[in-house]
């Protein structure tokens, strides 16, 4: 009997059985593309995981091999009062950024979504702008503005006679103040979908019943929207845990450790490099976040206990403010005023000095451009542009290509496609640090010079940032119907050439936003970069630390401020196409 072929789900050539049923080509349970897809990832995620946890049980020899079997590394951090301290200070910090930012967020969201206050379109575009501002440089903002010398505690000096600070910013109330500004207008994004789709009928019948406005807020809105603050309230606790920067530029200083200090002062600081040491904290760091987003997960499934939007009259109303819109409109311009205006005017102020001491009248007749024709003349500053450059667009371009196929197969069902949804979301789990330490010692016991290459962290933030590649991609493709696809397939199109040209052009604006998204992301993190880079890899935002630690603050805020307005530009093409094709912005 001869024998027939279809093309199935892999896109290849499948056997027809003597019943003329198709049967697509399976290998364990998966289609051939899926499971050299399943491959790759599993190449790209499952060596650092190995190498990591065999550093932290493992003696490392001086020239980063491997010695005998150990516990001395988890031993001796148990046994150190000092991990306990940290830990401590680490879940001290994380809920005290994360109150902080939620405040700011429901805040911020409520009065956007929910009221008719005047100027509130605008806090969409300006929540988003701040994206462009690396993580780097807006902690050293807000460093220069509640330093001792700074103008807050200027003004306190002024105004009291008293020769002390009002503010101490290099304390744990420091860190907790600057990490909760900077998640305060991400958390205003995340929360804005969630006060924007509440049904106003509840909120209306409560001011009927003659419940004030606040009273309404408080027993109805938040109640309402909890679960979803409680959600993004884990989440933000979860993300700093792992956060570097704040800790790093501000509690190390004041003397305030965290886990997350600990791992990068056991490489860096320690002489020789305590791997060992660092692979276990980062092991426990690794689990303690792989518990919380699973308390983060259970909490996000059971969300539909609150939901109000049904079939029956739905209508996304907003209150009216009356008289009290002008008090709301000004805490829309205090926000703006305290989380964008301030960072971005010290660190211009700071960039026109000829060296920066303070806010001051002698500030403002010393203006020179000299730190931008240093900046520009630097060979130093336009490699690691160029560098950033070639990192962010090779990242987003691997990323969104990748999760595109990965999110459409998942949505279409092909056998075995499960698996690329959960492997590609899987380095959610790995704090940036962590991950940092895992690739490093992957990329030390490569048997070519791989480490400290610019290729190297590129392949790291790829892996890095497929979680969040994911998010846009599925939803992109679910937005597409299949009947498209099945009139391609009709037309004797293979499911290849339906993908490329019926699929993707469909998917483009979900890509261009996922592009953007990642972009912005991997150029302005420092975390997992700052264990990687070389000397002829380095990125702006790890130079911007350097020239922190090194005390030249005039040239990095030059430097900072050019890359700032470059990506703020970036930024505004983002909200622009997002906002176009309605995806996750209004």
């Amino acid at each position: 009997m001869t024998a027939r072929f279809e093309t199935g789900n892999s896109g290849t050539a499948a056997p027809i059985g003597a019943d003329g049923r198709h049967k697509p080509l399976v290998i364990l349970g998966c289609s051939p593309l899926v499971f050299g897809l399943v491959v790759l990832l599993l190449a790209l995620i499952v060596p650092p995981t190995i190498y990591l946890i065999q550093t932290s049980l493992y003696t490392t020899i001086f020239d980063g091999s491997f010695g005998a079997v150990t516990t001395k590394y988890y031993t001796e951090l148990i046994s150190n009062p000092r991990f306990l301290t940290n830990l401590i200070n680490t879940t001290i910090y994380a809920v005290g950024s994360a109150s902080i930012a939620i405040v700011i967020g429901v805040a911020q969201a409520w009065i956007v979504e929910r009221t008719n206050t005047p100027l509130r379109q605008y806090m969409f575009l300006i929540a988003i702008l701040s994206l462009g501002i690396p993580h780097v440089l807006y902690t050293i903002s807000w460093l220069l503005i509640l330093g001792k010398s700074g103008p807050i505690n200027d003004l306190y000096r002024f105004l009291s006679g008293s020769e002390g600070v009002l503010v101490n910013v290099y304390s744990m109330w420091g860190m907790i103040l600057v990490e909760g500004f900077t998640w305060g207008p991400l958390a205003f994004l995340l929360l804005s979908s969630v006060f924007r789709s509440a049904d106003a009928s509840f909120e209306e019948a409560s001011m009927m019943s003659g419940a004030t406005i606040a009273k309404t807020f408080t027993n109805i809105t938040m109640k309402l929207a909890m679960p979803a603050i409680l959600a993004l309230i884990l989440l933000i606790i979860i993300r700093a845990f792992e956060s570097f920067e704040v800790p790093a530029l501000v509690g190390m200083p004041g003397g305030v450790n965290v886990l997350t200090t600990d791992i990068f002062e056991a490489i860096h600081v320690s002489l020789p490099a305590n791997y060992g040491q660092a692979g276990a904290f980062s092991v426990v760091l690794l689990l303690l976040v792989v518990v919380m987003l699973r308390y983060y997960n259970k909490l996000s499934r059971h969300a539909e206990r609150y939901q109000t939007i049904t079939g029956k009259g739905f209508r996304p109303r907003v209150m009216d403010m009356g008289k009290y819109k002008w008090v709301t409109t000004g805490l829309l311009v205090l926000f703006f005023v305290m989380l964008i205006i301030l960072p971005i005017g010290i660190v211009l102020l700071a960039s026109l000095q000829p060296f920066y001491e303070r806010v001051g009248i002698a500030a403002f007749t010393n203006m020179t451009l000299d730190n931008y024709r240093a900046v520009f003349s630097s060979s130093s500053f336009t490699d690691s542009v160029g560098n950033t450059l070639i990192l962010g667009v090779a990242t987003a371009t691997s990323t969104a290509a990748l999760t595109g196929l990965f999110a459409w197969l998942a949505v279409r069902r092909f056998k075995g496609a499960w698996l690329l949804d959960q492997l590609a979301t899987l380095p959610l789990v790995f704090p940036a640090i962590v991950m940092g330490v895992a690739f490093m010692q992957v990329f030390l016991n490569l048997p070519f010079a791989f480490y400290g290459t610019l290729l190297s962290v590129i392949l790291a933030s790829m892996v890095r940032y497929l979680p969040y590649g994911m998010r846009y991609s599925y939803a992109g493709v679910l937005q597409i119907h299949t009947e498209l696809e099945e009139a391609s397939a009709v037309s004797g199109a293979r499911q290849f050439a339906t993908f490329v040209r019926i699929v993707m052009p469909l998917i483009a604006p979900a890509m261009m936003v996922c592009w953007l998204f990642v972009f912005l992301l991997s150029v302005r993190a420092v975390a997992m970069a700052i264990l990687l880079v070389g000397p002829n890899s380095q990125i702006v935002a790890v130079t911007l630390f350097d020239l922190w630690e090194n005390g030249q603050t005039a040239e990095l805020a030059a430097m900072g401020f050019t890359w700032m307005a470059f990506m703020t530009m970036i930024s505004a093409v983002f909200y622009l196409i997002a906002r176009r094709y309605g995806l996750t912005i209004r």
